[in-house]
């Protein structure tokens, strides 16, 4: 179910005027529904966010490619002071030059105090058969990067909904444990009160009390295995942490009959996966293609415009008579003839890779299948556990509420409801243990189907 950009947008719109409401008030608590924090980890979660980042240095790296089949033009000014005016060497034949001179070679100084030069260069492909590849290359690379950003969002919808379900078990549990204790506390009152009467002993006081101390201690775990539960759906969401959140969907409404029944019946949607496969296939085909086309000679063209001036001092450089115009144009063909067999072993490797992607495609086809079977048999399963578990608890609350009665009307013992107590809580634990395993396979199969 794709969400429409309209609703996005009015979905951040809410959550940002809740945050700025936050700020201006002591308590900064947030309540979410499941799609709302998904909206949110969507637009502020590190790997989902580094993913947008990539999609933009693709887009840039296309007009990079463009940009070097444009018209290529720099410019250049320069003045040099020749400190010290290189000697060249002429021959003296016979003394032609100096006969004065009893050498067989001149030094003689060729060049002025000052010279400057400003230079207009320009630079155009005219053809070059690396180039077109290149550029249909990054708008491929374009493509993977979309997809990419896809999986990252799958990845992230798939940790935000086993977090946000994580947090809901906890809080479930910590209910059930708090009526637990409460169920004890009524219990040890009772108890103390028949052991002051004289018709209870100090032992069924002091079991009550061992078990309800080890309820507390189990409360103890609960809430803190929720506040940590809170903590990572927090970080990854991209929340900061100084904001509270409640939770203000319940197990049951994201988990109708309805909802588990069509998810056996689907048979599953594309997988990005596939997509990502496919596109870095063409990718290295591209690859092998670009080096291929440097067996292609390249032509391009090429025009400099120059004025240079030169002087014996600095001040008559800048008169315009001592300044002169030169330009040509031309063309320049280059023709690769040898380079030691380099491109034809980077085709080899590049063939071999290509390979690679083909072999790793026929595994993720066959992988995709098992992750569907794999998925649907767990969540069977899973199910099938929960049912039993709901069944064990429902068990353990009848002979806990048997036990109770045996024990108020003096039929029954007090060791009886201490132990059916126990039985409860293991039960409770077992029950919560599948229900977790159940959500967890439900969001493992929605993946498998390409549902994220």
């Amino acid at each position: 179910m794709k969400t429409t950009a309209k609703k996005l947008l009015g979905i951040g719109i809410f959550l940002f005027a809740m945050l700025n409401e936050g700020h201006a008030q002591s308590e900064k608590v947030l309540q979410l529904t499941l799609e709302e924090s998904l909206s949110y980890a969507l637009e502020n979660n590190v790997n989902a966010k580094n993913a947008q980042l990539e999609t933009m240095i693709a887009k840039a790296q296309i007009i990079e490619r463009r940009s070097s089949g444009l018209p290529q033009i720099k410019g250049s000014y320069d003045i040099t002071h020749n400190v010290a005016i290189p000697i060249v060497f002429v021959p003296n034949e016979g003394g032609f030059f100096q006969p004065d001179v009893d050498s067989d070679v001149l030094p003689l100084r060729f060049g002025v105090n000052y010279s400057s030069a400003l230079v207009v260069q320009l630079n155009q492909m005219i053809f070059d058969g690396s180039y077109f590849v290149g550029l249909k290359a990054a708008r491929t690379y374009k493509m993977l990067t979309d997809f990419d950003r896809e999986k990252s969002d799958i990845d992230v919808k798939e940790t935000i909904k086993k977090a946000y379900f994580s947090v809901l078990v906890n809080e479930q549990r910590n209910l059930l444990i708090g009526a637990n204790l409460g169920r004890l506390d009524t219990l040890l009152k009772e108890t103390e009160a028949l052991f002051e009467a004289g018709f209870s002993e100090k032992i069924d006081v002091s079991r009550i009390k061992v078990q309800r101390n080890n309820l507390k201690t189990e409360m103890d775990r609960v809430k803190a295995a929720r506040d940590i539960s809170l903590q990572l759906l927090k970080l990854q969401m991209g929340l900061p942490m100084e904001y509270d959140i409640i939770l203000s969907e319940s197990l049951i409404d994201l988990n109708s009959r309805e909802e588990i029944d069509e998810l056996f019946a689907f048979q599953g949607t594309r997988r990005v996966e596939m997509d990502q496969i496919n596109t870095n296939i063409d990718l290295v085909d591209l690859d092998i293609k670009f080096s291929q086309s440097q067996y292609i000679p390249n032509l391009d063209f090429f025009g400099t415009y120059q004025r240079n001036g030169a002087a014996q001092s600095p001040g008559l450089i800048w008169e315009s008579e001592r300044w002169f115009t030169g330009a040509f144009i031309g063309l320049r063909l280059s023709i690769p003839i040898f380079d030691g067999l380099l491109k034809s072993s980077q085709i080899q490797q590049k063939r071999a890779q290509l390979g690679q992607l083909e072999n790793q495609k026929l595994f993720m086809e066959s992988n995709i299948e098992v992750e569907k079977f794999q998925g649907r048999t767990n969540l069977e399963n899973n199910l099938r556990a929960l049912r039993v578990q709901q069944e064990n608890r429902e068990l353990a609350m009848e002979v806990f509420r048997m036990a109770k009665i045996k024990y108020d009307e003096g039929v029954g013992s007090n060791l009886e409801v201490v132990e059916a107590d126990s039985a409860l809580k293991d039960a409770e634990n077992n029950y919560f243990s599948a229900l977790y395993d159940a959500l967890i396979a439900k969001v493992d199969l929605e993946k498998a189907l390409g549902l994220l």
